[in-house]
């Protein structure tokens, strides 16, 4: 997503460092089956990927179609754009997926492309966006007639883990905060099915993924590191605006490492999703 016009209306508040990439990188690998699996590709041929950040997805989709395909994924970072296309060389993948740099408020699609695409995804871009309706109106528009639009996104307000964990609860709160100081929703994903009624979609389905594990899984430390790097992404919001201290913000993050060894600890959240298909007149 990027053109200078739009660059004020998206605000991704974790960054791009090399710890966020990789935070990302890992995300994809805990979430992309489960995302695929709600997905139920069938007779797509055209996919458009908005947000396609790292292009894990992107690629997995493509490789899930049986036949002949045209998948695009459009990113709006740089620096994302590049490792998106140096994982699919080094994956030997490269003609599968299409990138191209672009804002998600103002698709850079060429004119015989809109209104073309028989799937239209999009995952953890509304929360990061002041105007989601444009971008889910602008995704309604690239779709064909009887093509499908699939939202995934966060409501961070669902997040819970048991036993507490020393001064997560006041961490947690001031991430949610941080959203709103940039612009964002942090509620997003309760407004998934509002924001395909209002673009004109129907058939109309909502369900949860859930994204949450236990102490005794191997992934269970990767799913709390995840969480970490999420709230560690928000550090400087955080401290700029003061919803918290330094001290008591490295000091939350420092109990949350220790949390994550325990042997009776449970992380639950679930993603939002929604999917909907544009009406064929």
């Amino acid at each position: 997503m990027s053109t200078a016009s739009h660059q004020s209306d998206s605000h991704y508040i974790h960054g791009t460092s090399p710890e966020e990439q990789a935070r990302l990188s890992l995300l994809n690998d805990l979430l992309n089956k489960a995302c695929l699996k709600e997905m139920k590709l069938g007779q797509e041929k055209r996919i458009l990927d908005i947000g396609s950040g790292l292009g894990q997805f992107t690629r997995l989709m493509a490789k899930s179609i049986q036949h002949e395909s045209f998948v695009l994924g459009i990113e709006r970072d740089q620096q994302q754009l590049r490792q998106a296309i140096d994982f699919a060389h080094s994956s030997k993948e490269q003609e599968l997926v299409l990138f191209r740099q672009g804002d998600a408020t103002q698709l850079p699609l060429e004119k015989a492309e809109w209104g073309s695409f028989d799937l239209v995804h999009a995952r953890f871009v509304l929360e990061h966006v002041r105007q989601p309706v444009e971008v889910v109106q602008q995704m309604a528009a690239a779709c064909r007639p009887g093509g499908r639009l699939v939202l995934a996104d966060d409501d961070h307000d669902i997040f819970r883990l048991y036993p507490e964990c020393p001064g997560f609860n006041e961490l947690w709160q001031a991430y949610i905060r941080s959203y709103d100081r940039l612009g964002n929703d942090p509620y997003l994903g309760r407004r998934l099915v509002q924001l395909l009624h209002d673009a004109g979609m129907h058939k109309i389905r909502n369900t949860f993924i859930f994204f949450g594990d236990c102490a005794g899984n191997s992934t269970f430390e990767a799913f709390v590191d995840n969480i970490i790097g999420v709230v560690n992404g928000a550090r400087s919001v955080i401290i700029d605006h003061q919803l918290l201290s330094a001290s008591f913000f490295d000091q939350g993050i420092a109990a949350m490492h220790q949390w994550k060894k325990r042997k009776d600890a449970a992380l639950w959240y679930a993603m939002h999703w929604a999917e909907a298909y544009k009406p064929t007149k």
